[in-house]
């Protein structure tokens, strides 16, 4: 007998259906400010088969919260090329078609457009409802793939992010969008070889790319098996900062411990110093895109003057997934939350959120109990103070039902009790990235 793999068991097999449910059952309260969609997005694949659980078609989950009540909760696959009409991000003579992906990672919101995201093709846009529109470039401005974590800057509203190749230079390129979403600025980026960029980090004052040692793997991409990406022993780590007043300017690039990082947390400027927190890996891919280590929460500090970065290690609990209050994004964040599921998955376990307070180091946590596992958590803002009160909002499946709910829990009171549950009406696979998207 053929076994699954483990990617398309549990709850990370894909569901079958696209669903629509109204006014749905809540235990406790929903805070009546949160009025808006939260939408989070992931790997299902529609014919249940993929290679790799980062390559699953994307699907896009969201609940619509309004004056209280759960009015509504849908489910949809982001249309794109490849889900409607099997097409290859390689064309016959070796271009690319950046059409063609699985939209699977991020779902955002910027300049009035929801955005679906993967690091290997263009946005896709999707209507209120969830429906596809199509791929999204820019007004064919865009010639690149797009960061699934582009950062929008709190003081201007402008888009940063990138994208990267890996059949030729140039292998990083740097991009920006103003507020009214018109591309402003595409900058190519020299890196010695086809590194996987997953995210990256921006400050008031800087852009900060991680160059890290998982490179593109040409004889492993022709097996069609897994992540085309392995570690490689000889790459340098290494940060490249560009100031942001000078985007065409010189990169200073800054040799760290070798690592991977998939999500930081946050960045900011500090008295000649640029300081960000992220996830690390002490390695990934060594032997097979199969083989993971745990991520931990750690802080960098780039010194310019000195040309070094100290490396500090905050937390030993493996975390991934972290958040702030997106309206602090390149500021100095107090909070930050991340999420600890992955053993919880596999081992029936329960999975918890944490907070963390970055200036005095304290963490609280909130455990949802055994076979209850949390997905990552979005900040919904109670108020028009960046880094005030607030709602993380999640995902959660149990396995005694196989059902999920959107639970709503406040920031600042992590330990208690949930502030709602909304009762879905089928359970949530394990997925990625989402956004709370407030009512204008």
């Amino acid at each position: 007998m053929t076994m699954s793999p483990p990617y398309l068991t549990g709850n990370y097999a894909p569901v079958t259906e696209e669903l629509t449910a109204q006014e749905l059952s809540v235990t406790g309260r929903i805070p009546p400010e949160l009025s808006g969609w939260y939408l989070r997005n992931g790997p299902n694949p529609h014919e249940a088969a993929s290679s790799h659980w980062f390559v699953g078609d994307g699907m896009v989950h969201g609940v619509r919260l309004e004056a209280g009540r759960a009015v509504s909760y849908r489910n949809r696959w982001v249309r794109t090329t490849s889900f409607t009409d099997g097409a290859s991000p390689y064309r016959g003579d070796g271009t690319r078609d950046l059409t063609a992906g699985v939209a699977n990672t991020h779902v955002i919101r910027h300049a009035g457009r929801t955005l679906a995201l993967v690091e290997s093709s263009y946005p896709y846009e999707l209507t209120s409802e969830l429906d596809t529109v199509g791929p999204y470039d820019f007004d064919g401005a865009l010639h690149t793939a797009m960061t699934a974590h582009p950062k929008t800057c709190p003081r201007t509203g402008e888009l940063h992010f990138f994208g990267y190749e890996v059949t030729g230079p140039p292998f990083l390129t740097y991009h920006r969008a103003d507020a009214t979403g018109k591309l402003l600025l595409s900058r190519p980026i020299e890196v010695p070889a086809a590194t996987m960029h997953h995210d990256f980090a921006l400050t008031a004052e800087h852009v900060v790319f991680m160059d890290l040692p998982v490179v593109f793997e040409l004889d492993v991409a022709k097996t069609g098996a897994g992540m085309p990406f392995r570690w490689r022993e000889d790459y340098q780590a290494r940060l490249g900062v560009l100031r942001r007043d000078d985007p065409h300017g010189t990169i200073a690039w800054f040799p760290i411990d070798p690592c991977y990082v998939f999500h930081s947390l946050n960045a900011f400027d500090e008295a000649g110093r640029i300081v960000l927190y992220v996830m690390r890996y002490p390695q990934l891919w060594r032997t097979g895109s199969d083989s993971f280590t745990a991520a931990s929460l750690w802080r960098w500090t780039v010194d310019p003057a000195t040309g070094t970065v100290r490396e500090e290690q905050l937390d030993d609990r493996a975390a991934e997934f972290p958040r702030i209050d997106d309206r602090l994004t390149s500021l100095d964040s107090r909070f930050g939350h991340a999420t600890i599921s992955g053993n919880a998955r596999e081992s029936g376990e329960g999975g918890a959120l944490v907070r963390y307070d970055l200036l005095t180091g304290a963490s609280t946590t909130h455990e949802f109990g055994t076979g209850r596992v949390p997905a990552e958590a979005a900040f919904a803002p109670a108020d028009e103070n960046p880094g005030g009160s607030g709602y993380l909002m999640t995902y959660v499946y149990e396995a005694a039902t196989d059902r999920s709910d959107l639970v709503i829990l406040d920031a600042a009171d992590l330990s208690a009790p949930p502030v709602a549950s909304v009762h879905l009406p089928r359970r949530v696979p394990y997925g990625f990235h989402g956004s709370w998207l407030a009512d204008r």
